[in-house]
């Protein structure tokens, strides 16, 4: 999972990539129209492509005589879980954080600072 995972998170590191994806998001698309709107050549589309193919992101498909790309969403759910994990551990840490935090601001007595202490018979005010 992790050396699978590393593909992944390498082939999203590149910003062009990323656009890749996000336009493959809303639907599939040829080599030539994902290489419109960037100022390089098709096959530097095509190595770009190899990449996010490589890291199991897109699959290309023969549909008549194009060859569409293919988001492949389940991948994100590998990431997905990936960072759950992480960000739940982090959420459990600061919680406990907050915990400590409070306790310290009670101080010895459980009072807040600042809260007056009870005085004890017979001790003038």
């Amino acid at each position: 999972m992790a050396d699978e995972l590393s593909k992944v998170f390498a082939a999203l590191a590149d910003p062009t990539r990323r656009d890749m994806v996000a336009r493959l998001a809303v639907s599939d698309a040829t080599v030539s129209q994902l290489a419109e709107p960037y100022d390089v050549s098709i096959q530097a589309v095509s190595k770009h492509l190899k990449v996010l193919e490589d890291a199991g992101l897109v699959t290309r498909s023969r549909a008549a005589q194009t060859r569409p790309v293919h988001l492949e969403a389940e991948v994100f759910d590998l990431m997905t879980k990936w960072i759950e994990r992480y960000r739940r551990r982090a959420e459990e840490r600061y919680q406990r954080l907050d915990v400590l935090l409070a306790e310290l601001n009670e101080g010895p007595s459980g009072a807040a600072p600042g809260d007056e202490q009870p005085r004890a018979k017979g001790q003038a005010s």
